[in-house]
């Protein structure tokens, strides 16, 4: 990422300069919130990461739970867009759930875009803004989850048994709640325990899409 300089504040910006300007501080907001947590985040710790004085970032941005606000509308934005890219990618529908499986869970503890999501999730209730990005996330998993269900089934390649709506739900509550255990350092919930689980689920449904139904299908 680069510095951001508080000379580039003298004056008015141009708003495509401007533009740059706020999406490096998002991206530096992203880094300060996993690198402190979002709970003892503040402004000084970004501008501090994005290298200008706390004066300059307000150039900017009006306060903290603003600049939180567009750095949770980017990690939800940027989490979402990167799994139905991964997704797309793939010509079977058993691969694309098997994809959207493996992009929505953390990659493992680690994961500092996924904890950092998580911890914006408990800041539901603080704002209406967080609240419709929490939602939006929510429907975004939900619909990818949806469609891939809905079109295999329809396709011949699933025979899903139950409702997809509902099917949908499970996938993404399963999603969220092995996530949490997985980020919060649960040594008992390990990513490839989770991924077996939800694709052992997948097959309860009428989805093959473990690697040993494809290759049986092939």
């Amino acid at each position: 990422m680069s510095q951001i300089t508080s000379a580039s504040v003298n004056g008015m910006a141009r708003p495509n300069t401007q533009k740059q300007r706020r999406s490096e501080l998002i991206e530096a907001t992203l880094q300060a919130g996993s690198a402190h947590g979002l709970r003892s985040l503040s402004l000084t710790d970004v501008a501090k990461r994005a290298g200008l004085t706390r004066g300059a970032l307000l150039y900017y941005f009006d306060d903290l739970d603003s600049l939180l606000v567009e750095a949770h509308r980017a990690g939800t934005e940027r989490y979402c867009d990167l799994r139905d890219e991964a997704v797309a990618a793939q010509t079977s529908y058993a691969a694309k759930l098997r994809t959207a499986i493996d992009a929505g869970l953390p990659s493992g503890p680690d994961d500092t875009l996924m904890r950092l999501l998580y911890e914006f999730d408990f800041m539901t209730g603080t704002s209406a803004l967080h609240d419709e990005l929490v939602q939006k996330m929510y429907l975004r998993q939900l619909a990818t989850y949806r469609a891939i269900l809905g079109d295999g089934h329809s396709s011949g390649e699933f025979a899903v048994r139950g409702d997809i709506d509902q099917a949908a739900m499970n996938l993404v509550a399963l999603e969220d709640a092995y996530g949490l255990h997985i980020v919060g350092g649960n040594s008992l919930i390990t990513v490839d325990a989770a991924r077996t689980a939800m694709l052992g689920f997948c097959e309860q449904i009428g989805c093959g899409v473990t690697e040993d139904a494809a290759a049986e299908r092939d």
